[in-house]
């Protein structure tokens, strides 16, 4: 014999009140929340560090580094946004980012629909290539490809950043776009042949549109990788006039080594673009990844 339980609420209480009481969660351990603010603290602790060190001056830090401005200051970071390199730099940035998110995005689509809607020998080698790409790091490749940019006359020059940067941003592309495409059901492709669409119809008009989930988690992150590269532009560029933001950043820390407070600043205002796009995009990211694991 077994008996039948049923979850019963007070008599006292509303409906509304009732449904809020069955919907809520239970709070989790307290030690949970105290690591989660831990982590959190460590995350941000450096970044707020930064900011408001820029608000300083340097008899300020070098009295009390972990105070706060008394009073605040805002010449340092004025003196650097009315300064004529840094808007350069980044459009330098932004010139990058953007073409080599254009780049990875459009050929990523293209190189992966061809690994997961076609059969032909090879397929599975060729995805493993992609695959294999992820194992090696530019810092590993960072000679071959000073070499090779060398010979092909693009040192110190934007397009000698943004090709390497499209070849290394594609293995990620294609492992995240693979599954999305894979996902589609095979009778969308035929009904679509059977109204007459051909092969770059079909891509163009249900591919696309049904991938795009998985096409803006791959230009979000090609373009934050693209924008906070160091290493490739450090050793492509060499004119401060065509510097990325991250080198500028450098630069401007050498130029500036005795003045700590507009380094901070220089250095604040340079994070604040990646910040902003990341932030706005995350759901994004975590959808698109959610959706390649599914597939």
């Amino acid at each position: 014999m077994s008996v039948m339980t049923t979850e019963t609420t007070p008599l006292d209480m509303t409906p509304r009140e009732a449904r809020r009481t069955r919907g809520r969660e239970p709070w989790g351990s307290p030690a949970t929340y105290f690591i989660a603010f831990l982590f959190i603290a460590l995350c941000l602790g450096p970044v707020l560090y930064i900011v408001i060190g820029g608000f300083r001056d340097n008899s300020q830090i070098t009295s009390s580094p972990a105070g706060f401005p008394t009073p605040w200051r805002f010449d340092n970071y004025l003196d650097v946004l009315t300064s004529s390199i840094f808007w350069q730099q980044i459009g330098n940035s932004t010139i990058v980012g953007v073409t080599t998110t254009i780049g990875v995005v459009v050929l990523g689509v293209m190189v992966s629909f061809v690994l997961a809607r076609y059969h032909f020998h090879g397929r599975a080698a060729m995805y493993s290539l992609f695959a294999a790409g992820l194992m090696f790091p530019m810092t590993v490749a960072i000679t071959p490809l000073y070499i090779l940019v060398k010979d092909l006359g693009l040192m110190n020059s934007l397009a000698g950043v943004i090709l390497p940067q499209i070849g290394f941003g594609l293995p990620v592309t294609v492992i995240i776009l693979v599954p999305f495409l894979k996902a589609i059901p095979d009778e969308i492709e035929e009904a679509a042949s059977i109204d007459g669409a051909s092969r770059l119809g079909f891509f163009f008009r249900m591919v696309v549109p049904l991938s795009l989930p998985g096409v803006v988690t791959t230009g979000i992150l090609a373009f934050v990788a693209s924008w906070n590269s160091y290493l490739l532009p450090l050793f492509i560029l060499s004119d401060q006039t065509m510097y990325t933001l991250p080198l500028g950043v450098q630069a401007f820390a050498s130029q500036y080594s005795v003045d700590t407070a507009k380094v901070l600043a220089f250095t604040s205002l340079s994070m604040i673009p990646a910040l902003i796009f990341f932030t706005l995009f995350e759901r994004r990211i975590v959808g698109g990844l959610t959706g390649a694991v599914k597939g």
